[in-house]
């Protein structure tokens, strides 16, 4: 995969100590966080970690099944903690 040049900018912050900061873009720093925290939990799911299901039908289903509860229970956490779900 090539990466264009407007691609290829940081999208990660430097550290605190670091002597020269690099510029980088908040939301996408923030968005780029909510979909690694997604693949970590999506990780959890031990069928889906080492991908137990060869038919490549059949592991997109637990895929779709595990991020379906995922969410579920999401929008499951939104409502007891009294916030307004969508």
């Amino acid at each position: 995969m090539i990466l264009h040049p407007p691609a290829s900018a940081p999208y990660i912050p430097s550290r605190n100590g670091c002597k020269v900061q690099i510029p980088h873009d908040a939301e996408l720093y923030r968005q780029r966080h909510k979909i690694e925290n997604m693949f970590a939990r999506l990780k959890d799911w031990r069928r889906i970690a080492t991908r137990y299901d060869r038919c490549p039908i059949l592991f997109l289903s637990a895929c779709v099944l595990a991020v379906t509860v995922i969410y579920w229970l999401w929008v499951l956490i939104l409502d007891q903690s009294g916030r307004a779900s969508e």
